[in-house]
C-alpha cells in the first residue's frame, strides 16, 4: 500500500480544526484543492518580492513577521505583493499567532479560492503540531495479516499462516498483563525516521477472533489496561509448524531480519509443537531484544567466553580458563 499523493484542504480542516484550534476566514471554494507535500513554507521572501524559489506547492504559514511586513506597507504595494503571492497555485494559507490578515488578503484569497485558516497557536506550535499530522498522512503505509502486542514495552508483530495461533497467542499475553494493540489486521506505517508503528482499524479495534469462541472485546473484558491505540514495532514473531527435518536456529547467533517498508527489523521464526508454552517464549523474546537495545547481547557474550575458554584449554593454562569462565559468568 502507497502513500496518498494527495490531501484535500477539506480533509485537513476536518481532521485538525480541533487539534490546531482553526478557524476558516475565507469561503470554502478553495476545499478541494490538494496538498501534496509534507512540508510547510512561510512565505516572508514571496511577499517581498523573490519568488524565484518559492515552493507554493506547500500549506503557507503567515506568522508575525509576515503580517506586520505587510502592514508596513502602503495600500498599493500591500496589494501587489498579495496579487504576487495569490499567481500560484497555494494549497491554502494558515494565519498564526491570532494575528488579523490584511482586509484585501480575504477578499483576493476568495476570488482565487484559496482558503484562508487562522490559530491561535504561535508559528513554532503550529508547524510542529502540522507537520506530525502531515509527516504520518505522507508517510508509506501498508496492512498485514498479524497481531501487534505491547510486551514489556516491546512491539511485538506475531505473524504466520491463517489458523496457525496468532489470535491465541496474543490474547494469553494480554491475559498476562501486555497491551493489545491490533489483530487479525495491523497497519503498519513508516515514519521520516525509519521508525515502523502499528495500530488497529476503527472497525475491529481491540476486538479479537477466535475459532469457535468468536469475537472477543478485548478492552471491555481485560479493561483499558489490556489495550493501547498504537505501538512502534520491534520485532517479529513468525509462527511457524514444527518439522523435524527442519533445522531451527539454536544459539541466536544467526539473527534474522525482515523487510517492511524498507525498514530492517529481528525476526524470530517460532516452531509450534504440543507442549510448548508460547506465551512465555514470547515474553523471553521481548526481554531478550530489550538486552539487545542495552548492549548485551547473550549468544554473542557466551559464543565469546566459549572461543576464550577453548583457546586457553588448548594452551593447558585450565587454571586461567576455569578463572575467565566463573568470572564471565558471574
Amino acid at each position: 500500500m502507497k502513500a496518498p499523493e494527495s490531501v484535500t484542504v477539506r480533509t485537513f480542516y476536518l481532521e485538525n480544526k480541533d487539534r490546531l484550534k482553526l478557524k476558516l476566514l475565507s469561503s470554502e471554494n478553495g476545499f478541494n484543492r490538494k496538498i501534496t507535500k509534507a512540508d510547510t513554507h512561510r512565505p516572508g521572501l514571496a511577499l517581498a518580492g523573490f519568488v524565484e524559489l518559492f515552493t507554493y506547492d506547500r500549506v503557507q504559514v503567515l506568522g508575525n513577521t509576515e503580517i506586520k511586513y505587510l502592514k508596513t506597507l502602503s495600500r498599493e504595494d500591500q496589494i501587489k505583493s498579495i496579487d504576487r503571492l495569490l499567481e500560484f497555485e497555494i494549497p491554502c494559507i494558515i494565519i498564526s499567532n491570532g494575528n488579523e490578515p490584511p482586509p484585501y488578503l480575504s477578499k483576493a484569497a476568495t476570488r482565487r479560492t484559496i482558503s484562508i485558516f487562522s490559530t491561535p497557536h504561535s508559528t513554532t506550535t503550529l508547524i510542529h503540531l502540522m507537520g506530525d499530522y502531515l509527516d504520518m498522512k505522507f508517510a508509506p503505509t501498508d496492512s498485514v495479516h498479524a497481531s501487534l502486542v505491547d510486551v514489556y514495552g516491546i512491539g511485538m508483530l506475531v505473524t504466520g499462516k491463517s489458523g496457525i495461533g496468532k489470535s491465541e497467542v496474543a490474547l494469553d499475553l494480554v491475559e498476562r498483563g501486555h497491551r493489545l494493540v491490533a489483530d487479525d489486521v495491523v497497519i503498519i506505517t513508516r515514519t521520516a525516521e525509519d521508525i515502523l508503528m502499528g495500530r488497529g482499524t476503527e472497525v475491529l479495534e481491540h476486538h479479537i477472533e477466535l475459532r469457535g469462541v468468536g469475537l472477543v472485546d478485548v478492552k471491555k473484558v481485560f479493561g483499558i489496561r489490556g489495550v493501547r491505540l498504537q505501538k512502534r514495532i520491534e520485532v517479529e514473531v513468525k509462527l511457524v509448524e514444527w518439522e523435524v527435518k527442519k533445522d531451527f536456529d539454536r544459539t541466536g547467533l544467526q539473527e534474522k531480519t525482515v523487510d517492511i517498508l524498507g525498514v530492517q527489523i529481528p525476526q524470530v521464526e517460532l516452531p509450534i509443537n504440543p507442549g510448548k508454552n508460547m506465551t512465555v517464549i514470547c515474553e523471553t523474546i521481548a526481554m531478550n531484544e530489550l538486552l539487545k537495545l542495552h548492549g548485551h547481547h547473550t549468544a554473542k557474550e557466551f559464543n565469546r567466553r566459549l572461543m576464550e575458554f577453548m583457546k586457553l584449554k588448548q594452551q593447558g593454562r585450565d587454571l586461567e580458563a576455569i578463572k575467565l569462565w566463573h568470572k564471565d559468568t558471574e
